[in-house]
């Protein structure tokens, strides 16, 4: 049985940082799978904000280049989100997500299998 557990959300001022950390399980082989870190805020869509394929290339959303760092360590098994100079915009709850690695990076919500439990990142001004 698949599971990730996210964690090292919590209240930051804007302009802080944060390290998002998600420790996956019950798998085989975690370097066969692509990670993702999504977010979803209230009354809004679940969107990406990362994602990384096994062999550790990234893909960032456009809007969140230069400011999000996705990493992984494949000898954990665990995926990382360091996230810098935080925005209002960006509070919303966190979710990791796990899908076997394809011809191209996965993007869309869809396309993962597991899930998270999501962890709450609030910016305040």
């Amino acid at each position: 049985q698949v599971q990730l557990v996210e964690s090292g959300g919590g209240l930051v001022q804007a302009g802080g940082s944060l390290r998002l950390s998600c420790a996956a399980s019950g798998l085989f082989r975690f370097s066969n799978y692509d990670m993702g870190w999504f977010r979803q805020a209230p009354g809004k869509e679940r969107e990406l904000v990362a994602a990384i394929r096994g062999n550790g290339v990234p893909y960032y959303a456009d809007s969140l280049k230069g400011r999000f760092i996705i990493s992984r360590d494949n000898a954990k098994n665990s995926a990382y989100l360091q996230m810098s100079s935080l925005k209002v915009e960006d509070t919303a709850v966190y979710y990791c997500a796990l899908g076997p690695s394809g011809v191209r990076i996965r993007i869309t919500p869809k396309e993962y299998n597991y899930w998270g439990q999501g962890t709450q990142v609030t910016v305040s001004s």
